[in-house]
């Protein structure tokens, strides 16, 4: 591989104005093609195969009417018993006849039909049925939606509209535009080079509009999670620039070796770059791999995330050493571009004092505290984990001040918080007979359950076979009460034999796809470990390094579980990334995260350890070995997770509680991957080790395929060749 990426490196120096128009041509193409063929992204996450999900289905067959999105519009008079006034009703009829008429509605109960008024008389719930989906909802309707009840209002009345329709796809602003400024800096600090920097910085976002574009490209005919391409530009941006960054990195070392330019980028592509297709392909492994969960909505996050590191991975591959090529010398900070400077930092004797070298030596030297220290450190970080509760979000988490917080809030001043996430059961049998019989049982039932505040009288399909009950719980949609009180139902229920009784809503379909993610996760945990140890073991030709990093992995997952867990589902700390409203974590994170941070941790594994084993092929003792590993990996793998710690970080800023935890457990995985687990404990247990660390049965050498990611087979190749100097 290593001596087919050197071609390649070289032929795209050579063809350098070829691939820039060829790459910058497929940009515009895909722009162009995403502006005219984007398609909406949804906010609903369904799960085929549940019962909330059925219910959802049998709903839109035989109850459409009932089957689109609702919303909930809180009305709070300016004084208790208003609401029972003549001018009160007045007030009331008057919003519930203006939101019936609002486009896309099919009609709106009147609060003092179904009693839905507090006893005090100050409040009131106005319930409003949609035709189609949330997700069918424009823009226009959702913003007549929410302008309802204006005159009221002018005569002190607080009006509310809420409701799953008010959900809407998360919006990328200027705070993410932070983390890239900041990645710039590191990236002018680690070169010392305005070129440099900004050559990498502009591979990474060609790389990142063209991955972006063709997403879009694609969701005209692929239904994309509103979250979807918030996730693929975050590890687009992340790993395009750390991608470019060791490609770079690794071109300016071989200029000061005296290469030609062309034979210096012709090695960079053929020995960082095999790293990085190794890297980039262990991403995309993962990220893929969710498609075995059978989660829909999951499979196409990750198959998006996985599209744009792919993207990532060729445009470093092939614009990166083109760019470089139109670059030329100015990629190495000024004092060092001259002839002699070249020549002089080419033959002089290695510079061992840098930080890499001397905590290498410090962590090698100490390497039992060392040990004993990150594993006591890392295990109490983890502690919080044990509590993680897994959701997902209602408008109770909704930015402060959004419409559907506003609402949210209201409603549970005057009714609880039960009302927030009503429950509904689907009752249905072959016959109207059938199912009115089953209905006065069904709801027998559900009232003597515990948790439960009250069930609504039935509403009957056209042809009487279908029933459906609204029913309150006592407590919030994401309380583990209501959880409780979801099985219970459905147990109490399962005797019914004249019909079929299935219990969905908002609040049922959350807790069924968080118990489907939370039994997927041990499978897939193991999937990704057992993947972690056989790709390792192809590229290290070793057993102990591979299980190693295998176990550093779960210790930075189990960490990085604990700290979210802890800011955003106990609330320690929650002011700093501007949490207002603590709570369980969405049911989908800990799964991604673990995909995510395993192509990423073995990012660092693979550049700081091929360097280690390079060395120690040569005839480095194998403590020397790992203290060159550090020594010359430590500068650009500390650059490299910076950035990525910088670009996760951007997304913390934003309002959406999804995102922002999404952004957080990401910067502190890579943050706690990197520097704890890769470049402390890894070198401390690789000197322990020492020579055992390299150990491969011979009957497993034998049959091991040779990947050759450190690049022998491309020194063999160059032997015989005097390479190009300056």
């Amino acid at each position: 591989m290593a001596t087919l990426l050197y071609r390649l490196g070289r032929a795209s120096l050579r063809r350098r104005r070829l691939v820039a128009v060829a790459w910058l041509v497929v940009l515009v193409g895909l722009g162009v093609a995403a502006a005219t063929l984007k398609g909406p992204t949804a906010s609903n996450f369904t799960m085929p195969g549940t019962e909330s999900q059925r219910a959802i289905d049998l709903l839109a067959d035989r109850f459409p009417a009932a089957s689109g999105a609702t919303g909930t519009i809180a009305v709070k008079a300016p004084q208790a018993g208003q609401l029972l006034s003549p001018e009160g009703q007045g007030v009331v009829r008057q919003v519930t006849q203006e939101a019936a008429t609002l486009p896309g509605v099919v009609g709106a109960v009147d609060p003092y039909q179904v009693r839905a008024l507090t006893p005090d008389g100050r409040y009131a719930l106005i319930q409003v049925q949609f035709s189609g989906r949330a997700d069918d909802v424009t823009d226009e309707q959702r913003a007549a939606y929410e302008k309802v009840g204006a005159q009221a209002e002018a005569q002190g009345w607080q009006i509310a509209p809420g409701g799953e329709v008010l959900n809407s796809e998360p919006e990328v602003g200027s705070t993410e535009a932070l983390g890239v400024l900041v990645a710039a800096i590191v990236l002018v600090v680690t070169f010392g080079s305005l070129v440099a920097a900004g050559m990498t910085m502009l591979n990474a976002l060609i790389g990142v509009g063209v991955g972006m574009a063709g997403l879009f490209t694609l969701s005209g005919v692929v239904e994309l999670t509103s979250t979807a391409p918030i996730l693929a530009l975050m590890l687009g941006l992340a790993v395009g620039i750390d991608y470019s960054l060791f490609i770079t990195s690794r071109h300016r070392q071989n200029l000061l070796d005296g290469l030609s330019p062309e034979e210096a980028v012709g090695r960079a592509v053929g020995t960082a770059g095999s790293a990085v297709v190794f890297a980039g392909a262990t991403v995309v492994i993962a990220l893929a791999g969710l498609a075995v969960v059978d989660i829909p909505f999951l499979t196409v996050m990750g198959l998006a995330a996985a599209g744009t590191v792919t993207v990532a991975v060729l445009v470093a591959i092939t614009l990166a050493p083109a760019l470089l090529g139109f670059a030329g010398r100015r990629v190495l900070p000024r004092r060092l571009r001259g002839r002699e400077a070249v020549e002089s930092a080419g033959t002089g004797s290695e510079d061992r004092s840098g930080f890499g070298f001397r905590w290498a030596h410090w962590v090698t030297k100490l390497r039992i505290p060392v040990i004993l220290v990150g594993l006591l450190g890392l295990g109490l970080l983890a502690l919080p984990a044990q509590d993680m509760r897994l959701a997902l979000p209602d408008a109770g988490a909704a930015p402060a001040g959004s419409a559907a917080r506003v609402s949210n809030d209201l409603i549970r001043e005057g009714f609880g918080p039960g009302f927030t996430g009503r429950l509904a059961v689907v009752v249905t049998a072959d016959s109207p007979q059938a199912t009115q019989a089953a209905v006065p049982q069904v709801t027998a039932l559900i009232q003597k359950t515990d948790g439960v505040l009250a069930v609504a009288p039935p509403q009957l399909d056209p042809t009487g076979r279908t029933a459906l009950l609204g029913v309150i719980p006592k407590t919030g949609p994401t309380d583990e009460a209501t959880e409780t009180l979801v099985h219970d139902i459905r147990r109490q229920v399962s005797g019914i034999e004249q019909a079929d009784v299935l219990l969905t809503g908002v609040t049922a379909i959350g807790i069924d796809v968080s118990e489907k993610l939370s039994d997927a996760l041990p499978i897939y945990l193991l999937l990704v470990v057992g993947l972690s140890i056989l790709l390792l073991m192809l590229v290290f030709r070793s057993i102990l390094v591979p299980v190693k990093a295998a176990l550093g992995f779960l210790l930075t997952v189990a960490a990085t579980f604990g700290i979210t867990v802890a800011v955003f589902q106990q609330g320690h700390l929650a002011g700093l990334v501007g949490l207002d409203t603590p709570g369980p974590l969405i049911s989908f994170l800990p799964i991604l995260l673990i995909g995510i941070l395993f192509g990423l941790a073995m990012d660092y594994e693979v550049f700081l350890v091929s360097r280690m084993r390079e060395d120690f092929v040569h005839g480095d003792t194998a403590r020397q070995a790992t203290i060159n590993g550090m020594g010359h990996g430590a500068r650009v793998v500390t650059a490299a997770a910076l950035i990525m710690i910088s670009v996760f970080s951007g997304f913390i800023f934003l309002d959406d509680p999804v995102i922002k935890s999404m952004g957080f457990a990401l910067a502190i995985g890579v943050a706690i991957d990197a520097f704890v687990v890769r470049m402390t404990i890894v070198p401390a247990v690789m000197s322990l080790l020492n020579t055992k660390a390299w150990w491969l049965p011979r009957w497993l050498d034998r049959i091991v395929p040779n990947v050759d990611i450190e690049g022998e087979g491309l020194r063999t190749h160059l032997a015989d060749s005097e390479p190009a100097r300056v």
